[in-house]
């Protein structure tokens, strides 16, 4: 998978290794895999969910479900495909971190090039930023 960052960003971070060791990047690696996985669980939990939908719908007669219930269906599936959608989504930031990790850039904020804080990586190990640059962004 190829990675979403800037030139200008690849620059900047090209020239800053991570501020952790080996050990700690394996810690992270292995918490981002475990994440990755539960990701992909769900999307195919959820794919399968719309699977069992489509058949259902398919193997009711317009006289035996209700123009409500149709609409609800609908309603219920159009939800997994957008929480699909925002799983897959999590699983590219998943993707871009253990590039990070690869690459030995993985800790440094992509906004001050500072270290991100072990804590931010624990609660957000897919994160890019600082806390210092999350505040700044919601200003």
């Amino acid at each position: 998978m190829e990675s979403e960052i800037t030139r200008e960003e690849e620059t900047f971070i090209r020239g800053v290794k991570s501020p952790y060791s080996d050990d700690v990047l394996a810690h992270f690696k292995e918490l981002i895999l475990e994440k990755r996985d539960a990701a992909h669980d769900d999307v195919n939990r959820m794919r399968s969910q719309l699977a069992d939908a489509r058949e259902q719908s398919e193997n009711d007669t317009a006289y035996s479900h209700h123009m409500a219930d149709a609409g609800t269906d609908a309603m219920e599936r159009e939800k997994l495909y957008l929480m699909i959608a925002r799983e897959q989504k999590y699983i590219g930031y998943l993707d871009r971190a253990l590039e990070r990790i690869e690459n030995n850039t993985y800790g440094v904020c992509k906004v001050t090039g500072k270290p991100i804080s072990k804590e931010r990586l624990e609660a957000v190990p897919h994160t890019e930023i600082s806390i210092e640059a999350k505040l700044k962004q919601k200003r």
